[in-house]
């Protein structure tokens, strides 16, 4: 994922100022210099899939407000998904126990063919319509976005009841399947399960229930333990899922195991007892869920997820079209855990800015500081104004930017439209770049025993990662 500018009218104020740089696609590194993707990417897509397939394509599907067909779209980059022509692979029947609602597809390429799964049930109102089940559609040639699609059966589950947000995983030379059931005798909506595939539809061996929704944040709204999604990092298997109901509740957890363990066995995973990724107000997003995990064009995990612009729902929230696709780097704490931090909110993707000895510039309430803070409060965005100038906004202060005050001291202080909050981007070497004040040139945002200001050529280096 790259870093991408919001370019806005050079205002007034600035019009000034020398200009030290040529646009930031000439002062950031090469890898930060083409337009990356702005959230939310794909707006009323829930339940969302990115799948970077080994033919240079990034595929997206999720669920559509009508619950009605299955879509799929590609491009070659994250960032190219969000204007990409869509098809429609399949359409629910007419008749039948998948003439209702679709929801959660999965697209996988099994044995050298295209398979997507997705949950469906029968129409004609009434509770039947929750008569969820999954069911899979394959198709006829190698391309996905050419081929004609086909039903091609239901999964066998181990129970005739309600089963969705199947997801499916090769490790270790085995391929499993995991999924979300209601079991017989569990008084909850949804439970967690695993086991490995004997063919897309039939499993190889008994299922083994990894997750029941017991603590109290997956339990609010409904009982629910769904959608899983597998990553392999740092010597573990991390599988998040999702909790509670669909609305500002909806939240992901987290299992994980050792990655030479018996994962059919229970007993090796463990469950976070906290969420992971919850409702963030002073981001705006709410609900965040139903996730997968991909990776941007340099090689970096990138969380993909669904999420709404507001908090108050009128009606079912499973009617509410504004779920929309979003995605953010995955970033990793020392132990080698994913560190999910919060959603990002609209807007280009941001950044972190590192020092040489890794420590990131971070605030602290309105105070700037280097040093231990949490992930969120080291991100983010530097907003073009004009050529090579920027503003650099924090994301859990999104009307806040990076001010020089009167003394020459940095903090956050109220967005204006003025020199002090905008910075001269100066390439620094290959992979970094320093800051330099608009309003007072020849010094430079630098990393200390505090964050000031200092000599440009002395200035700190910022890596942007």
């Amino acid at each position: 994922m790259t870093l991408s500018l919001s370019r806005r009218a050079f205002v007034a104020g600035s019009a000034v100022l020398p200009v030290a740089c040529t646009g930031l696609n000439r002062a950031l590194p090469a890898s930060q210099t083409e337009p990356g993707p702005v959230n939310p990417l794909v707006r009323q897509r829930a339940d969302a899939q990115v799948l970077r397939h080994d033919d240079g394509f990034y595929y997206l599907t999720g669920s559509v407000p009508e619950y009605d067909r299955l879509v799929l779209r590609r491009s070659k980059t994250i960032a190219g998904l969000a204007t990409a022509e869509e098809r429609v692979l399949w359409r629910h029947q007419a008749t039948g126990p998948m003439s209702g609602f679709i929801w959660a597809p999965e697209l996988h390429l099994i044995d050298g063919r295209w398979i997507m799964y997705f949950a469906a049930g029968p129409s004609g109102g009434g509770e039947d319509v929750f008569r969820i089940r999954t069911f899979a559609v394959a198709c006829d040639g190698p391309d996905p976005m050419t081929g004609n699609w086909q039903v091609l059966g239901q999964f066998q589950a181990p129970w005739d009841s309600f089963c969705l947000d199947s997801t499916s995983f090769v490790h270790r030379g085995t391929r499993y399947f995991a999924w979300a059931q209601r079991e017989p005798g569990i008084e909850t909506n949804s439970n967690l399960y695993i086991a490995p595939l004997a063919s897309p539809l039939t499993l190889a061996r008994q299922a083994t229930r990894l997750s029941v929704p017991t603590l109290d944040w997956e339990v609010r709204g409904f009982k629910v333990n769904e959608a899983p999604a597998v990553l392999a990092r740092n010597g573990r298997l991390f599988m998040t899922y999702s909790a509670s109901a669909t609305d500002a509740r909806y939240c992901l957890g987290l299992l994980s195991a050792p990655d030479d363990a018996d994962i059919m066995d229970p007993r090796v995973w463990t469950k976070a007892q906290e969420p992971v990724f919850v409702t963030c107000p002073e981001t705006g997003v709410f609900g965040p869920g139903h996730n997968s995990f991909t990776v941007d064009e340099q090689g970096r995990d990138v969380l993909v997820y669904h999420g709404r612009d507001y908090d108050r729902i009128e009606g079912d929230p499973l009617f509410d079209p504004n779920r929309h696709t979003r995605v953010q780097r995955l970033y990793y704490k020392a132990d080698g855990t994913p560190d999910f931090g919060v959603p990002v909110g609209n807007g280009p993707m941001p950044v972190r800015l590192l020092a040489a000895d890794g420590v990131a510039l971070a605030h602290d309430g309105i105070r700037l500081v280097a040093g231990a803070a949490t992930l969120a409060a080291t991100q983010f965005r530097l907003i073009e104004d004009a050529p090579g100038v920027v503003t650099i906004a924090p994301i859990l202060r999104r009307d806040d930017r990076v001010t020089i005050g009167e003394d020459g001291s940095l903090g956050l202080a109220p967005a204006v439209d003025g020199a002090a909050q905008r910075f001269l981007v100066q390439r620094a070497g290959s992979q970094s770049i320093r800051l330099e004040s608009a309003a007072r040139r020849g010094v430079a945002i630098t990393s200390g025993a505090t964050v000031a200001l200092a000599p440009l050529g002395r200035a700190t280096a910022w890596k942007v990662d």
